[in-house]
C-alpha cells in the first residue's frame, strides 16, 4: 500500500510544525501546499520540497496527486473546505478547532461517512502517547470527584488587539477567540476522560472585537474564561486564556490518588500521589510520590498523524475521536452561548 499523500492549506506556523512532524510519520509524504495567493502557495511548496501548488481549495480537490488534506485555515473556513475536498475523495485532517459549531462538524463527518473517507480533528494532546498513560492512570485513581486543567498563554498578537487593530485569532467572524484556540486544549481531555458533563458554566473576560460593529450580533470575543463542567459524581474546572502566561499545573482527585502533570496542551512529567489517612491534619501533606516515565515525542504532531494515516488505511478505527470532537463543541457551543460570543454559522 503506497504513502497517504498530503496536501496542505494555509501557510501559518503550525502549518509548518504540521509539515516537519509529517517526516517522521511512516506511510505518509507531503506532496502538495495550498493558499490562497497562487505565489505565495509555490513559494511555501518550494520552502517545504514539495512538489505541487495550488492557487485555491478548488484547484487542489481536483488534483489525483493527492490522497488527505490537512486544514490550517481560520476555523471559519474549516467546514467548508473540509466539505469540498471530501467530495472529492479526500480524506481530512482538520485542525482545532475542528468547526465553528457542533452542526458543522455534524455536517462534516456526515458527509465523509457517506463518501468512505477520514475526517479526523487534529487535536495532538489526545494522541500523543502520553495521553494514554493519563488515561490509564485515571482508571486506577478510584472513583474521581475533582479535576482541574488549565492553559493559558500570551499571544504575539494582543499588542494589535491592544492597538485597536483587526485580528483572525480575536475576530469571531474568523470563528475565532480564547475558547476555541487555547481553550478547546481543555475541554477535548476533559470530554475525552469523563464524557460530556451533564452541565455547563462559563465565566468570561469579553471585549468588543476590532473592525466589528457593537450592534451586531457577532461583536464580542474572549480573551480568557473558567468552564465549571457538571457531573453527577464530579466536577471539572477549566482554565483558559491569551492574554497571559498560565504556570499551574493540571490534575485528576481520585479517592485513592491524585494524578498531576504538566503541559495540557503535550502532557508530560506524570506523577501520582496516593492518598495517605493521617487524621485530622488542616495542611497538604507532600505523601509518596510515583513518577511516570512519560516523555511526548519532540514532534508530537506525528502522533495525530500517525492515528489518522491508520484510519485512513482501515487499520485503526477513529469513531471515539469523531465522538469527542462533537461533545466538545457541544460543551464550547454552550459555552459561548452563556458568553455572548456568536459566529455567523450559529446564525445560518
Amino acid at each position: 500500500m503506497g504513502k497517504v499523500r498530503f496536501a496542505t492549506i494555509g501557510s501559518s506556523g503550525i502549518c509548518e510544525q504540521f509539515i516537519t512532524a509529517l517526516s517522521d510519520v511512516e506511510g505518509a509524504e507531503l506532496v502538495g501546499c495550498c493558499s490562497r495567493d497562487a505565489s505565495r502557495a509555490r513559494e511555501f511548496a518550494d520552502a517545504h520540497g514539495a512538489e505541487l501548488s495550488f492557487g485555491g481549495v478548488a484547484e487542489l480537490c481536483a488534483s489525483d496527486a493527492v490522497d488527505a488534506v490537512y486544514i490550517a485555515s481560520p476555523n471559519s473556513a474549516h467546514a467548508a473546505q473540509a466539505l469540498a475536498a471530501i467530495s472529492c475523495g479526500k480524506h481530512v485532517l482538520v485542525e482545532k478547532s475542528f468547526s465553528a459549531n457542533e452542526r458543522e462538524a455534524e455536517e462534516v463527518f456526515r458527509a465523509a461517512e457517506q463518501t468512505g473517507v477520514v475526517a479526523m480533528e487534529a487535536v495532538r494532546n489526545l494522541h500523543v502517547t502520553t495521553f494514554g498513560q493519563i488515561e490509564r492512570e485515571v482508571a486506577a485513581l478510584g472513583r474521581v470527584r475533582l479535576a482541574e486543567l488549565s492553559f493559558s498563554k500570551v499571544t504575539s498578537r494582543v499588542a494589535k488587539l491592544r492597538a485597536g487593530e483587526r485580528v483572525n485569532i480575536f475576530d469571531p467572524r474568523m470563528a475565532a477567540g480564547a475558547l476555541m484556540d487555547i481553550g478547546v486544549y481543555c475541554v477535548a481531555p476533559a470530554v475525552a476522560l469523563f464524557g460530556e458533563p451533564d452541565s455547563v458554566q462559563a465565566v468570561g473576560v469579553m471585549v468588543d472585537a476590532p473592525g466589528c460593529d457593537a450592534a451586531e450580533e457577532c461583536s464580542k470575543i474572549d480573551l480568557s474564561g473558567v468552564l465549571a463542567l457538571g457531573y453527577a459524581d464530579k466536577a471539572v474546572s477549566l482554565a483558559y486564556g491569551k492574554v497571559s502566561d498560565g504556570k499551574v499545573s493540571c490534575e485528576v482527585q481520585g479517592e485513592r490518588a491524585t494524578l498531576i502533570w504538566d503541559q495540557v496542551s503535550c502532557p508530560e512529567n506524570l506523577r501520582v500521589y496516593d492518598h495517605e489517612d493521617k487524621g485530622q491534619l488542616f495542611r497538604m501533606e507532600s505523601g509518596t510520590c510515583r513518577r511516570i516515565d512519560a516523555r511526548p515525542p519532540a514532534h508530537d504532531m506525528a502522533c495525530e498523524i500517525s492515528d489518522f494515516v491508520d484510519g485512513a488505511r482501515g487499520r485503526k478505527d477513529l469513531a471515539r475521536w469523531r465522538d469527542v470532537t462533537l461533545g466538545t463543541l457541544r460543551v464550547m457551543d454552550e459555552a459561548r452561548r452563556q458568553l455572548g460570543v456568536v459566529f455567523p454559522a450559529d446564525l445560518r
